[in-house]
């Protein structure tokens, strides 16, 4: 039984705006290291083989279950760290853990006959990898004897923004150097007082989110307690579509699914007492440095800090202040006599807030949800598969956009009916198609595309192109596009 990772991606990773959008949720930006999130997930069971024989765990590429407008960027993050996916799994719509870790099931027990499941949440940070690696190894040999693990953060304060789970009596079989237990029960996000209890009892546990247990033993779980979503997850798995790495599933088959958490649908059916018929259930407590990152107040604490407490990250200078978070991307940012504040500031949006309320950054996406507005869903610069395009002026009737073309990418073959567009390019090679011409420009030229033209935009170099383009027309918005041949598949 091999070992298959199960990357979950499905988070918007509100609290961490102005840097997480929509668009580009938190698990894809490198907030605690070089690495993104999601590549951190993936390169932290590196060296896992060769750490841990006695396990002779065999790894498989990871799986990866993302929201389907998210695709490219999973795709393109794992191509720089060389990790190829056995399959990127695309959910037209979100239907949180348990129909994500459903059609990973379903995904895995057709590369091979029945894999050791590891479910990870894309936008967790550790410290302690070589801990994690033998706390997996474990779980594996526990797992592989019919097991449902899942692992504990030992936890450092009394937290009332997890969940906990509560720990039984010790559980063993040969070969598990660590510490495991009986899972006893989960608990709901408590209150101070009660989340002060559990921290001097000793017997609770933050829940990770990370499992660990056999494809078909979750298959037969998840029909068991909800065949609603079993069913409707093999439907619409049984009608998806193989697109190289993507696996589209049946979009219409999967609308209709319920919604609901892996701890909801099962995990709570399987704490002790439960039936006997039940696999036993089984935690691991970890003391790894772990993290969810679930706000500005998280990052500051597992960033590095300087003597006084504070965390500088861009073009910034603190003075006579402490336990400060300070990012600045695109302006030069001063703090001077402050003390527990988040400043977070982008191109387009500048967030200002105490550590304590932290929490309640959701409130600014849902104010501009309601308004209509855009900077809960994208950044100045939004990405593209073929590269990227930033917004650097706005009028009456213009716009002017910078984008970026990668090496060997093309746009879409479109057309607009409200916009004309003045392309220059400033470096590289550009190939355009306007109507019945086909012509290359280098830097310093410049093409017209009127109105109605069918055109497309193509970089054949080997380095990015860089083109400003100048928009005028009585509509500029980008739903102002007819395409009529595409390779991304849009």
């Amino acid at each position: 039984m091999p070992l298959q990772p199960v990357i979950l991606s499905g988070g918007s990773g509100t609290r961490l705006w102005p840097l997480s959008r929509e668009a580009y949720p938190k698990q894809f930006l490198p907030l605690t290291s070089a690495h993104t999130m999601l590549q951190e997930t993936v390169r932290r069971l590196n060296g896992l083989d060769a750490e841990h024989p006695r396990a002779a765990i065999g790894q498989l590429a990871p799986l990866v279950v993302c929201n389907e407008a998210h695709r490219f960027l999973v795709a393109e993050q794992l191509r720089v760290i060389g990790q190829p996916p056995a399959a990127i799994i695309l959910e037209p719509l979100g239907r949180n853990t348990a129909p994500a870790l459903t059609l990973a099931a379903l995904a895995a027990t057709q590369t091979d006959d029945d894999p050791i499941l590891l479910v990870m949440p894309a936008d967790h940070t550790i410290r302690d990898e070589t801990g994690f690696r033998a706390a997996v190894a474990d779980a594996t040999l526990l797992a592989r004897a019919g097991a449902v693990v899942t692992f504990g953060i030992v936890p450092s304060k009394p937290e009332t923004g997890y969940g906990y789970i509560r720990q039984g009596a010790p559980y063993s079989i040969a070969g598990v150097n660590g510490a495991a237990y009986q899972l006893a029960n989960f608990v709901e996000k408590p209150a101070v007082e009660v989340a002060e209890s559990y921290l001097a009892s000793g017997d609770y546990l933050w829940n990770s989110g990370i499992f660990v247990l056999r494809a078909s033993l979750w298959l037969q779980l998840i029909a068991r307690f909800r065949a609603d979503i079993a069913n409707t997850c093999a439907s619409a798995f049984a009608a998806a579509q193989r697109d190289g790495e993507f696996l589209r599933l049946a979009a219409e088959l999967f609308a209709v699914c319920p919604s609901d958490s892996i701890d909801y649908a099962v995990m709570e059916h399987l704490a002790a007492g439960a039936a006997a018929d039940l696999p036993p259930a089984v935690v691991i407590p970890l003391a790894v440095g772990w993290s969810d990152v679930g706000a500005w107040s998280a990052l500051w604490e597992v960033r590095e800090q300087d003597a006084a407490g504070n965390v500088v990250d861009g073009d910034a200078f603190v003075h006579d202040a402490h336990d400060n978070l300070v990012i600045a991307q695109h302006r030069m940012v001063a703090a001077i006599g402050v003390h527990d504040l988040i400043v977070v500031e982008t191109p387009d949006a500048v967030l200002v807030t105490t550590k304590d309320s932290a929490q309640d950054v959701k409130a600014v996406t849902q104010f501009l949800q309601r308004e209509q507005r855009n900077e809960h869903r994208h950044h100045q610069q939004v990405h593209r598969p073929w590269g990227s395009y930033e917004a650097i002026g706005l009028g009456a009737r213009y716009q002017v956009k910078r984008l970026i073309v990668k090496p060997g990418e093309s746009l879409s073959l479109q057309m607009h009916h409200h916009r004309a567009e003045h392309w220059v390019v400033v470096s590289g090679t550009a190939r355009v198609t306007c109507d019945e011409r086909t012509f290359l420009l280098t830097e310093n030229q410049s093409t017209y595309i009127p109105v109605g033209s069918t055109h497309r935009l193509e970089n054949p170099g080997s380095i990015l192109l860089e083109l400003i383009e100048v928009q005028s027309g009585s509509y500029l918005g980008e739903d102002d596009i007819v395409r009529f041949e595409d390779r991304y598949h849009r």
